[in-house]
This record gives C-alpha cells, structure tokens and sequence, in this order.
C-alpha cells in the first residue's frame, strides 16, 4: 500500500515535467541538412585566399623597401664589386670616399686586404664574353699570383 501511494505522488509530480519536456522538444524543428557546398562558397574561399597571399607579398615589398640597405647614412660606403672565393667567402670591393678598399669577408670576420686609390674597373666585354685586363678579378688574380710566390 506504501508503495503504491509513493508510485501515485511520484506519477503526479512527474507527470506535468514529463509533459513540458515533451512540448519543448516538439517545438524544436532542426534545420535540414546542407545540400552540398556552392559555387558561391568556393569562390568566396579562393578570394580570400588571393586576398591573404597578396597582403603577405605588399608587407615583404614593403619591408624590403624600408630595411633597403642602399638608403642608410650619407652615402660614404658603396660596394662596387664582389665575388665569391668559397661558400660562405666573399671578397668585396668597397669605396669609401676617394679609396677603394678590397676587403675579405667571411662569418663573423670581415678583413681588410688591400687599400687603393679610386680608379675605374672597365666591365666584361659584353661582345667577346671576355674579362679586359684592368678588370677588378685580373687585378685580385695578379696580386694573389704574387703573394703565392
């Protein structure tokens, strides 16, 4: 008899949430399912895509123009020439002032190897292909045939 007085007050309690549970989720119409992905979308990503790529490409331009090494100081430095001697060498020829300096340029030392009066290098013959020989690597292979012995 105790139990079933506990079943009647529980069912009259329950009862009525049981029901509002019931009219809550009936209300609630979930949206169909996507048909599949548009062409408008598509097209949507790739702009913006585009978009991203060239907002990357104008800050590089634009840190490129601004870190340009060229425009520092007064001027007073300028490297007229360089070549490579080795993967991480360098030989440069670097004019300060009314002086050319040749100097050796290796990680973390930078040496100072020849000082000369400013002159004029003539370029390489662009019709022969050749080097003259008052060019900056016959005068370097002149001076290091000498210092060889």
């Amino acid at each position: 008899m105790l139990t079933r007085l506990f079943a009647a007050l529980f069912a009259a309690i329950c009862s009525p949430l049981a029901h509002a549970a019931d009219a809550a989720r009936s209300t609630y119409v979930p949206p169909p399912p996507p048909a599949g992905v548009s062409s408008g979308s598509v097209v949507q990503v790739i702009v913006s895509l585009f978009l991203v790529l060239a907002a990357v490409m104008a800050v590089a331009w634009f840190l490129k123009r601004l870190n340009h090494p060229h425009q520092s100081g007064l001027g007073a430095l300028k490297v007229v020439s360089g070549i490579a001697v080795g993967q991480r060498e360098r030989i440069v020829l670097v004019e300060v002032n009314d002086t050319w300096l040749v100097v050796g340029v290796a990680p973390g030392q930078v040496n100072a190897l020849h000082t000369m009066a400013k002159g004029t290098i003539p370029e390489t013959d662009s019709s022969t292909g050749t080097i003259p020989e008052r060019s900056f690597q016959s005068w370097l292979k002149q001076h290091m045939e000498k210092r060889n012995g």
